[in-house]
Formats: structure tokens, sequence, C-alpha cells
């Protein structure tokens, strides 16, 4: 009996609750309206911001042959020896092995690049395929400055745009070097994918 009217006590307050429906605190957040301030800087500024703050390492290059110098001093800086890339437009300019597992650095080319987060958007339906942004122990990313999109969600509408009906099977978002604090909260770089991530954009 006494649980009986607990229930029937709780049951009579939810009734009154829902008669009187409490206003919304926020009646302009129901998810219509982005909860991001507007841009204020260039893209690419802001992509370059966010994407060193991540710890990637960044080049601005006006066209395609200052891309090709900063690199090309970059890998003999490096002293990077295995190159793999299987992009067909920069294969021969850069690719020197077909070993990904022994390379030292891979190149890719992305399909977006997300302003907001300093994030390079993939995809399995690009020339790199599914592995090699994620198995060399360097990824090198070469970008343009018309892949700028300013969120996520512009990227996502553009990929839907862009593969009407045949979305690529893999889309990945690779925001800064792997890392992970899951051993004592320490941080540590490159334990599920490359140390180092470069991105050289090209302004178009």
């Amino acid at each position: 009996m006494a649980t009986s009217l607990a229930k029937e006590n709780i049951l009579k307050k939810i009734r009154q609750a829902l008669s009187n429906p409490v206003p919304l605190p926020f009646p302009q957040s129901e998810g219509a309206n982005s909860v991001f301030q507007p841009v204020t800087d260039d893209l690419e500024v802001l992509f370059a911001q966010e994407f060193t703050h991540l710890l990637g390492k960044f080049a601005f290059c006006t066209n395609e042959k200052d891309m090709q110098q900063q690199l090309q001093q970059l890998i003999a800086q490096r002293q990077w020896t295995k190159i793999f890339c299987k992009e067909d437009k920069w294969n021969a300019a850069f690719s020197n092995t077909i070993n990904l597992p022994g390379c030292d650095a891979s190149i890719t080319g992305c399909e977006y690049l997300v302003a907001r987060t300093g994030t390079i958007v993939l995809s399995a339906a690009q020339q790199s395929g599914r592995t090699v942004s994620v198995y060399a122990p360097v990824h090198i990313c070469i970008a343009y400055t018309s892949q700028l999109v300013y969120d996520i969600k512009d990227a996502l509408q553009l990929l839907k745009e862009k593969y009407a009906g045949n979305i690529p099977s893999l889309i990945s978002f690779a925001t800064g070097p792997s890392r992970t604090a899951d051993i004592e909260k320490t941080l540590v770089t490159g334990v599920h994918g490359p140390k180092e991530v470069y991105c050289f954009l090209v302004e178009s």
C-alpha cells in the first residue's frame, strides 16, 4: 500500500509538471544555430594557428614550385631517404620507395582542411587509400587553399555533394600527431599513428 501511494505521488508530480512546462532557459539553443563564433580571421590563418597549436608543422607555399622547393629542403634537412607517395601528381617528384612499412615519411593529399579545429580530412577514395596517412612515422599532407572550410559540418556537406550517393567507405579526421595519455596520464605522441604531421598549404 505504501509503495502504491508513493508511486501515485510521483506520477501526480509528473502530470503537474507536464501540464505546466518550464520555458527553455536558452530558446535559441535547439541545434538550428551554430554554437561557434563566426570566423574573423582568414581561414588560412585560423587553420595554421589551430594546426600548430596541436603540434602540427605548417608551411605556406605561394605556388606548387615553392611547395616542391620547401618540401625537398625539408627532406634533405631531415635526411629522409625513403619517401612513400602514391599521389600521381607528386609521385615522380618525391616517391623513391614502394615499402610503406619501412619508409621515413609518407606524402598524401587530402579532401579538405577544417580551419576551426586544425583538422585534415582524408578518405578512402583518395589515391593514397586508407593506410598511408597513419602507417608512416611522419605524415606530410599537400593541400590547397581552395580545400579550406571553416567547420567539420562544412567538410561533411561538401563530401556528400562530391560523392553524391557513393560516400567513401572511410572518412578520417587527423587533428595533429597521434597522441594518448592513457598511461599514467602522461602525454605520448606517435602511439597509434605518425609522430609528426606536416601540412604544406599551396595558394590556389
